[in-house]
């Protein structure tokens, strides 16, 4: 494993009684890139995420993370470790204040889980990172109202600080565009280049256009299996790719 290279499978696969889900999988994400896994429905890009992530456990084959194996780790321990994902479904507390929300964030950060014993005085302390996160995507504005009151695109941006709350380096977004319409796509998809300048960020995407303005490197699944690697020009133009992926068949 080379210097460069954050984290990485060696044929990585798991399978569900007989269905082979991710297929000996070999994936070298290079620190400092923003890395899309893209691929039709079921081609196993979320499994892997669990995988990566420790909420599932390989059947075969093993992962590294800054040169040190982690195959079978819990996620708790990988967050705490900088491997942090976020989910499909946005996860706030929708009942809390934004501002609230990055706070629970950082205190899981400290590791202390006792936190909300203490006095306001003492969380208070916290504010001052809490309220760095949320101007870093845009949201200082709203740090006093109800999660629940922002739209669908800014819940996203909140993700995005309580993600940013555990101070990952390598950040892993499931598909972080979902749902979104296009002015909250263009929203996300700045926000998720400004957070990636100092950190790693490997995605699952199927919106192509983002794909194309944020990736360095894509990373093609099909049926479990790479089907493809390199950059977006180079993918989009194999053979392959356009005919699993995108349904188009070249002429022979």
């Amino acid at each position: 494993m080379t210097s460069d290279i954050v984290l990485q499978t060696e044929d990585l696969s798991r399978d569900f009684l007989g269905f082979v889900a991710v297929d000996r999988v070999n994936l070298r994400v290079r620190r400092g890139t923003i890395h899309a896994l893209i691929g039709p429905n079921g081609a196993g890009k979320t499994t892997l995420f669990h995988l990566l992530t420790g909420f599932l456990a390989p059947s075969s084959g093993r992962i590294r993370y800054r040169d040190r194996d982690i195959t079978r780790r819990n996620p708790a321990d990988l967050a705490r470790e900088g491997l942090v994902r976020s989910f499909q479904i946005s996860a706030v507390f929708p009942h809390l204040p934004v501002r609230e929300n990055v706070r629970l964030a950082l205190q899981r950060r400290r590791g202390d889980s006792f936190h909300f014993l203490r006095s306001e005085r003492r969380l208070a302390a916290l504010d001052a990172r809490a309220d760095e996160l949320l101007d870093a995507v845009g949201l200082a504005s709203f740090a006093s109202i109800s999660a629940a009151e922002l739209s669908y695109g800014r819940k996203r941006a909140l993700e995005l600080a309580t993600t940013l709350a555990l101070d990952p380096e390598v950040m892993l977004l499931d598909e972080p565009m979902a749902g979104l319409g296009l002015e909250d796509v263009a929203l996300i998809s700045a926000l998720i280049k400004k957070v990636a300048r100092n950190r790693t960020v490997l995605m699952v995407e199927h919106n192509l256009n983002v794909i194309a303005e944020l990736s360095d490197c894509i990373t093609v699944l099909m049926r479990g299996q790479v089907l493809a690697e390199g950059d977006y020009a180079g993918v989009s133009a194999n053979p392959e790719v356009r005919a699993a992926y995108l349904g188009v068949e070249d002429a022979p």
